[in-house]
């Protein structure tokens, strides 16, 4: 029975394989048909990387850690009982992501033209209705043999759009159990900040355009509702829900997490130390080529504006108990150790590892997918390579990725770049985007 299972397997992986391929060859068809009637405003390129050494430049970029007191977390601790760890959150996975051959024509035109994704899933309708997709992070980032513990796990992270006003902009993350990725597994947890000293808690009101599990900590972007610049959580303290109801906190008979059986309450947060016009790290990414570990930030900017990005960087710490967290001075401030400054406007998701920096672009309002683009940084001037992005159709155009995908996570044991756009998570090798892009 073992030997037949591997079997069809196999049998599933190779048509996957060759579904894939057939897909990135339609959508090619229909970029050409869509490059042959209109232009992108990328077809210049974005230059090179400039760098921000200012203190002015710099100085916006600072971030103030925060920690939620020890005794509201143990308080909320033992009113909601022992946490958990990812082990027992996959242990409920009870629902299956859908194959790529299984996904509809409208998920799948999601995907990127060129360079084409090696693996696709996609999301249940039932499930994602009326919420927005946001950041993805693996155990490639948390660990880097690519696991934790003896678990393979995806995290995705959603932010609501419909319902009441109290429900709109809350925030949750799928676990999906990618042990097996001809079969990924899934369940929910909500995002949560302790309030009143740990006696209760509220969901997070946030876009979760971005996310990076590092170590045992859990950084997420905040913004909307939750203008911190980000937030803290830690994967070893996961709380049970122990009602099943739409509230969110304390309600009559124990604990209610939105309906979900998981909530993970922060253990704090990094402030922007900047005015109201400081960039806010809106996509985030982690980059392991750099010494020490850094965590990769970048802003969004509007299709149509004409306001280029930033994108820095800060160093984690390296201080025995401040495991996952960002380096802070002495008075718990984060500088950033590296920015710069891109000419692309409609930036989402970056990703630099070595001397690259990747980029994405969302599509713009006459485009049907988005551009990414890899520009250098780290070299004299005379020696980096000249910016480049795929090209596809018949004109040869660079809208070739997908439409909108907010971050970018690299499972460095793999060589895999994970990323979501719409209700369809995907990957491709990063070895690919070099290939395309070179």
């Amino acid at each position: 029975m073992k030997q037949r299972g591997r079997h069809r397997r196999r049998r599933r992986g190779r048509a996957l394989r060759a579904f894939l391929s057939g897909t990135a060859v339609a959508l090619t068809a229909a970029a050409t048909m869509i490059s042959a009637s209109q232009a992108t405003v990328t077809d210049h390129g974005p230059g090179d990387l400039k760098p921000l050494t200012a203190s002015a430049d710099t100085g916006e970029l600072r971030l103030t850690e925060n920690r939620v007191p020890q005794a509201s977390l143990d308080r909320l601790a033992t009113g909601m009982g022992r946490p958990v760890g990812v082990g027992a959150v996959l242990a409920g996975a009870d629902r299956s992501l859908r194959d790529a051959i299984d996904c509809t024509p409208a998920e799948r035109r999601a995907l990127p033209v060129s360079p084409a994704a090696s693996r696709a899933y996609c999301w249940n309708t039932d499930d994602t209705a009326g919420w927005q997709p946001g950041g993805v992070t693996t155990s490639g980032d948390a660990d880097d043999d690519g696991a934790w513990g003896a678990n393979r796990v995806i995290l995705s992270g959603w932010s609501r759009t419909d319902g009441t006003a109290a429900d709109r902009g809350m925030a949750r993350v799928g676990f999906v159990n990618a042990g097996d990725l001809n079969h990924l597994s899934y369940t929910w947890a909500l995002l949560a900040v302790p309030v009143d000293g740990g006696r209760d808690y509220r969901g997070l009101v946030s876009h979760v355009s971005g996310m990076v599990w590092y170590q045992d900590k859990l950084l997420v972007t905040a913004d909307d509702g939750d203008r911190t610049g980000l937030y803290v959580y830690d994967m070893n303290r996961i709380q049970r829900a122990t009602v099943a109801a739409d509230a969110v906190g304390r309600v009559p008979g124990g604990w209610s997490a939105n309906g979900y059986p998981f909530v993970l309450p922060a253990i704090g947060s990094y402030e922007l130390s900047g005015d109201s016009d400081a960039p806010h790290p809106a996509t985030v990414s982690l980059d392991r080529s750099t010494v020490p570990d850094s965590l990769v930030a970048g802003e969004w900017t509007l299709d149509d504006g004409d306001r280029s990005a930033r994108l820095w960087r800060y160093p984690f710490s390296t201080a025995p108990g401040h495991e996952g967290l960002l380096a802070t001075t002495a008075t718990g401030r984060v500088r950033a150790s590296e920015a710069y400054r891109t000419e692309l406007t409609g930036v989402r998701g970056v990703l630099s590892y070595g001397a690259k920096w990747y980029v994405t672009r969302a599509a713009g309002p006459r485009d049907a997918h988005g551009t990414l683009w890899r520009q250098d940084a780290g070299r004299p001037d005379d020696e980096a390579d000249e910016p480049k992005a795929a090209v596809c159709g018949a004109k040869e155009k660079h809208d070739c990725w997908s439409p909108q995908t907010e971050s970018l996570s690299y499972w460095e044991a793999t060589g895999e770049v994970w990323t979501q756009s719409g209700r369809t998570l995907f990957a491709l090798p990063l070895a690919s985007i070099d290939r395309t892009t070179g």
